[in-house]
């Protein structure tokens, strides 16, 4: 691999992703495309045992998008580049630990800021209480290190994160709410939940944003369950959600509704489950197919286990897990490439 023509390529492709706009994703997303087929190794194999050529893409619906068990078996890098840390996934065994390896974390920290001011304005306007006790608990969480840089951009010094200290916690909400500071609980399900079992508190002036899982802490819930016992528990009118995943750089929320909005960088679209290569409908419940545009030296484009609809706006809700034996396709070209 030529080191200075990848490197002319790589900064061409950063520049159009930071640049992206809705009129530039579809031609942005077929450059990066090209520029992932060339220099990333498994990606190149696995188009090869799809016995797609690169150069013949020139479709945007035709992307070839790799099953995200990938992340757990494989190093997934476009170039040759050591790592400056690298983000899992919770597992119990090194097995089933998706592993995203990180070549610019400033990147990554950037567009969570712009994901998240596209949706709600600049982060440092708000006081950021992380409420996150699953992913403090272990090293390389992505959600843990977007959260601290939202609590370190914030101008309230009130933001921070709260382990199991939740009567802190809600010293902290009652302050907030008495100096009128506009509050964002960034929390985990199981932990939401707990807390909102000790406390009855009027919350109604914090944007609580859940993110997802009970991390087998509590049993499992609907979506709309969860906000359902939140919102009573804590007088608000919608519980706020965030949608990401170790495997992503980019993030999309839902303002409440269950409906999750993407982002600049962030593209969905389902796969008929029992046929991975085949696009389902919009409107149908398929297997959901990601584009992340900030995932430009891993993988941007991947075939997640998440079940969905994606709606004509591009908007998306989430509905379970897709069954293993629901992907036989996935699954036998996973055990083509070694």
């Amino acid at each position: 691999m030529n080191s200075t023509a990848f490197s002319r390529h790589r900064a061409k492709i950063i520049q159009a992703v930071r640049e992206v706009q809705p009129a530039t994703f579809t031609d942005t997303a077929l450059q990066l495309f090209r520029f992932q087929a060339e220099y990333n190794p498994l990606y190149r194999e696995y188009l090869n045992l799809l016995t797609i050529d690169p150069q013949r893409v020139d479709d945007f619906t035709a992307l070839p998008f790799l099953p995200i068990q990938f992340f757990k078996s494989h190093q997934i890098k476009t170039g040759n580049w050591q790592e400056k840390m690298i983000f899992t996934s919770s597992g119990t065994t090194a097995g089933t630990t998706a592993r995203h390896y990180v070549y610019e974390p400033n990147f990554y920290l950037q567009n969570c800021k712009l994901n998240w001011s596209e949706n709600f304005g600049n982060v440092k306007n708000y006081c950021v209480l992380a409420l996150l006790p699953a992913y403090l608990e272990r090293e390389g969480s992505s959600l843990i290190y977007m959260a601290e840089d939202f609590i370190n951009a914030s101008k309230y010094n009130q933001s921070g994160f709260f382990l199991y200290d939740v009567e802190k916690l809600s010293e902290k909400l009652k302050e907030c709410r008495a100096k009128e500071i506009p509050t964002v609980l960034l929390g985990v399900s199981f932990a939401l939940l707990d807390f909102a079992e000790k406390y009855s508190l009027d919350l109604s002036n914090v944007m609580i944003t859940e993110t997802g899982g009970m991390k087998g802490r509590r049993k499992e819930m609907t979506r709309s369950e969860l906000h359902r016992i939140l919102c009573k528990s804590f007088n608000v009118s919608k519980i706020y959600s965030e949608y990401g995943m170790t495997e992503l750089f980019s993030q999309a929320y839902s303002h409440g509704n269950g409906i999750f909005r993407t982002s600049s960088t962030l593209r969905v679209y389902t796969r008929e489950i029992t046929d991975p290569l085949t696009p389902q409908k919009v409107g149908k419940t398929g297997a959901i197919n990601i584009i992340d545009l900030a995932n430009v030296d891993t993988c941007a484009f991947i075939a997640t286990d998440d079940l969905g609809k994606v709606y004509a706006d591009g908007s998306f809700e989430i509905l379970g897990r897709t069954d293993a034996s629901d992907v036989r396709g996935c699954n036998l070209l996973l055990t083509e490439i070694s």
